[in-house]
């Protein structure tokens, strides 16, 4: 079944959602397409249903009004539904979803992509053992099921999200056995100017460092977590001083923890916007490689807008303007006059980009984190691929990510490379001696997600094959 719409806004977080509301406001048919149940993205995640009452917050609040003003319009949403093709055509785009175990399609004349960014951990041995999330894994357990990820928790990483992890473990009951972050004090003081322009965030994360230090939670400014020990939990978590460029220095020191969060900031999610056709650059302020676009959300391919933390990590306030201001582009597009609109959008854009950048570069890991990890530590999780295998095979002449991937299936698993295809293409700059911006992501195939072979096959019935009688003997 295939069904037709003007825009198709695939990701309904800050940006795909605000970009899905605005263009339906111009009298066009708009489909908003996420793989979670509920609007909101990883940011205004919903809790579950399971859940009947819960004190608010800033994030359930803003999410609240997103998923009351999506019902209130006449945009269509599309939950649970996994993108898995991209195709274009005389008419616009053809979207391939798996959607309740079935694999219908969609045509929309534009198309926004919005699909957000995924979190970088600098693997380091014993990562992979139970009790240890990402911190943007561990924020979508508090948000979505007011869970703790254990009873004393060590909470490590870059930017201000290892210190909103934190204040929210201990909000929701828990222990914070410690806090460990590669930053700074000084780090955070040149970051002051920007955050100035955002004095009610600049609050809110004061308050979460106040409690820490009130509730006497040690914090270990430029540091970062060397080893985790534990065999089917975790016991202890091992950490080290870092140098200017976050290379590990002095005798490891260690907490005793039965979970960790670890995160080392946020990459943008480009696969889609790959397999749409658009090019990618390498801007290390935004986050590494990002998709090509222009303003608004325009992009080469006519009728492709892009939008959000996808475009490059400038953070949830300017994700909701970006994702107005790509979803007026598209209606633009389509005939509408949105072009005053636009203007009145940019320069509240462009105000709140600069303070999300600031955090950006807070989040954005140094190369000596990368002395962290060890020549037989995984890298690779889903093929259980170590530094030293991967390591090996680029000394062989894999002098590309889709190289290593072709030789040892790194990134070919489960979860289509997003843990491992960053620290890979690190791998082969520092090998080659060149830069980052040398080694571009791996070529973006269908599917985008893993799609049951059933789906594919719908109604198909082997007994239905037509096969010969065996020939007389």
């Amino acid at each position: 079944m295939t069904e037709m719409c003007d825009i198709a806004v695939i990701g309904a977080g800050p940006a795909g959602a605000n970009a899905a509301l605005v263009a339906s406001r111009h009298g066009l048919t708009v489909t908003l397409l996420d793989e979670q149940p509920k609007p909101g993205g990883q940011v205004w995640r919903a809790k579950s249903a399971a859940i009947l009452d819960a004190p608010s917050t800033p994030e359930s609040v803003a999410g609240g009004q997103l998923r009351q003003h999506l019902q209130n319009s006449a945009v269509t949403h599309l939950g649970d539904s996994r993108v898995w093709q991209i195709e274009q055509s005389a008419d616009g785009w053809v979207l391939h979803l798996l959607r309740h175990g079935q694999v219908p399609s969609l045509r929309a004349r534009a198309l926004v992509i919005a699909t957000g960014a995924r979190e970088f951990v600098q693997p380091v041995p014993g990562w992979t053992t139970p009790g240890v999330l990402g911190l943007a894994g561990a924020t979508a357990l508090f948000k979505q099921e007011l869970a703790l990820p254990g009873k004393r928790t060590v909470v490590s990483g870059t930017g201000p999200l290892v210190f909103f992890v934190a204040a929210e473990i201990r909000r929701l009951g828990g222990e914070v056995a410690a806090v460990i972050t590669p930053n700074s004090r000084g780090d955070w003081l040149r970051a002051l100017p920007a955050m100035a322009r955002r004095p009610d965030l600049l609050m809110r994360g004061a308050r979460w460092v106040a409690d820490l230090m009130l509730a006497g939670v040690p914090v270990h400014w430029r540091h970062a977590v060397s080893e985790v020990e534990g065999n089917n939990n975790v016991k202890t978590v091992r950490f080290r001083k870092l140098g200017a460029d976050w290379s590990p220095k002095a005798e490891a020191r260690s907490v005793e923890a039965d979970s960790l969060c670890l995160g080392n900031g946020l990459i943008p999610a480009v696969e889609t916007a790959q397999l749409a056709g658009l090019a990618l650059e390498h801007r290390p302020a935004l986050g590494g490689w990002v998709p090509k676009r222009g303003a608004d959300g325009e992009t080469a391919v006519p009728g492709l807008f892009l939008c959000g933390d996808g475009a490059g990590i400038r953070g949830a306030a300017s994700a909701e303007i970006d994702g107005q201001l790509a979803g007026l582009g598209a209606a633009q597009h389509l005939g509408a006059e949105t072009a005053a609109e636009r203007a009145r959008l940019r320069p509240s854009y462009t105000r709140a980009a600069r303070f999300g950048m600031a955090m950006t570069a807070l989040s954005i890991p140094r190369k000596g984190l990368a002395k962290l990890t060890r020549d037989d530590t995984i890298v690779c999780r889903c093929e259980s691929l170590t530094y030293g295998a991967i390591a090996a095979e680029i000394a062989g002449g894999a002098a590309s990510t889709n190289a290593v991937k072709s030789g040892l299936r790194a990134g070919m698993g489960a979860c289509g490379g997003k843990f491992c295809q960053s620290t890979v293409a690190r791998m082969i700059a520092q090998a080659e001696g060149g830069n980052e911006a040398d080694v571009p992501p791996p070529t973006a195939r269908p599917p985008l997600r893993p799609v049951p072979v059933a789906a594919l096959a719908g109604d198909f019935d082997y007994s239905d094959l037509p096969i010969p009688k065996p020939a007389p003997l």
